[in-house]
């Protein structure tokens, strides 16, 4: 690939995950600072809501009549304008919401979008896509820094900017630039144009009646279960630090995608020591263990465990979710591999964060009870409870998981060579 397409597809992807980052982190303080602290689970119910819209809009349009660097860019654009409305319906919740959902029903396709149009133009994704993709992760952490470091001079005193509507208008300027900078992209024809395509090959229906088995059917319940206690980590993360009186906010949550990035390129070197299933269960004691230091930092404020449990995202997202990604797409045939990872995605991202996030939010607010917010011991009751779920889905998983080990070898070497 030759170096400015490679710059090119870098840029597309340091926005697109720079938007998302901007706004995902720091709605729920927003929301609580203008009187919705009841309300503040419902952005993460919509964006999961949009995560199971969006396979079909792109397996039924996108991928069928238009190129894809202009369904990306007007996607864009469009997000751009809900965003920007967004922090002037305040005063209506129920029309703040919507506009929520309609901007995330523009966002939500442009990742599949993004990662179509950059491998159109790889000749070896293993190597390329890598390289470019980490670039996401890094625009994740720079809109971070940038809310806490560089919008923080434009705020009183009294005001983080969590709590000011600056990162949805940046969320919107920097959906804008990519709106536009993707009619630069290099054309790419829409993969599907004359193919046949059903709903139902869109969301997995069938790559599961092929991938049907009892240890398949376990991963993907787990990996249902386990986005429930996800959900409290995205919904309320960012709500907790702020009482306990962090000042970066959004500076400090980046150290998880910092993670990320360390652990993903250590996954090889695990793989062959640990296999699927013992990747898979370390991925989701992290999690028990994130919750419990939440818990446990609480009532005395020790900062170093909150740190430490968002440090331990590489290890939540990486090993469970990256090593479910290649567990499915080394049982799927080459035929049905697109529709297993697409059905994945609807159960986890799609379905589970809904259900997630609907419990997630319904569990905090009978704890806040009218107040305005949690005391600390109540947030130490809070994180008790996704920990021991999520020590539930482990010890499922532990005992009813039981891939055979020919098929688990066969998956380690197939990864690293």
């Amino acid at each position: 690939m030759k170096a400015a397409l490679r710059a090119q597809l870098s840029v597309m992807m340091f926005l697109e995950f720079f938007i998302w980052g901007s706004w995902y982190t720091t709605i729920g303080v927003f929301m609580k600072n203008h009187d919705m602290a009841d309300l503040t689970h419902w952005p993460y119910t919509v964006n999961p809501i949009a995560a199971i819209v969006a396979p079909f809009f792109v397996g039924l349009i996108a991928d069928r009549y238009f190129a894809t660097q202009k369904v990306l860019g007007t996607l864009h654009i469009l997000g751009a304008v809900f965003m920007f409305l967004t922090p002037s319906a305040t005063g209506n919740s129920t029309l703040f919401i919507l506009l929520l959902l309609a901007y995330n029903l523009c966002y939500m396709p442009t990742m599949s979008l993004a990662n179509t149009i950059c491998f159109h133009k790889m000749t070896d994704q293993e190597k390329e896509f890598p390289l470019i993709r980490v670039f996401g992760t890094v625009g994740w952490i720079v809109a971070g820094l940038i809310i806490s470091f560089v919008l923080s001079k434009f705020v009183t005193d009294d005001l983080k900017p969590e709590q000011t509507s600056m990162p949805l208008y940046m969320t919107a300027g920097a959906s804008l630039l990519l709106g536009l900078f993707s009619f630069t992209l290099p054309n790419t024809p829409p993969p599907a144009a004359g193919r046949k395509v059903s709903a139902a090959s869109i969301i997995g229906v069938d790559a599961f009646k092929q991938l049907m088995s009892p240890s398949f059917m376990i991963f993907l319940i787990s990996s249902f279960l386990i986005c429930i206690p996800l959900a409290a980590y995205y919904n309320y993360t960012q709500l907790y630090m702020e009482g306990l009186q962090f000042k970066n906010i959004a500076a400090t949550q980046t150290v998880g995608q910092v993670s990320e990035t360390l652990f993903m390129v250590l996954i090889p070197f695990f793989f062959v020591r640990l296999g699927v299933k013992k990747m898979l269960a370390v991925g989701m004691l992290a999690w028990v263990i994130r919750y419990a230091l939440f818990a446990l930092a609480a009532p005395d404020q020790v900062t170093f465990m909150v740190l430490l449990g968002i440090a331990l995202h590489g290890i939540c997202y990486d090993f469970f979710f990256v090593t479910g990604q290649i567990y499915v797409d080394k049982k799927a045939n080459p035929l049905i591999r697109a529709q297993a990872q697409g059905l994945i995605v609807f159960v986890t991202y799609g379905v589970g964060m809904l259900v997630g996030a609907q419990i997630a939010g319904k569990v905090y607010n009978s704890f806040l009870d009218g107040s305005e917010a949690l005391s600390l011991q109540q947030w130490q009751n809070f994180w008790w409870l996704p920990a021991g779920f999520a020590a539930f889905v482990l010890l499922f998983f532990m005992v009813t998981f039981k891939e055979k080990k020919e098929s688990s070898r066969q998956l380690d070497k197939e990864f690293v060579s």
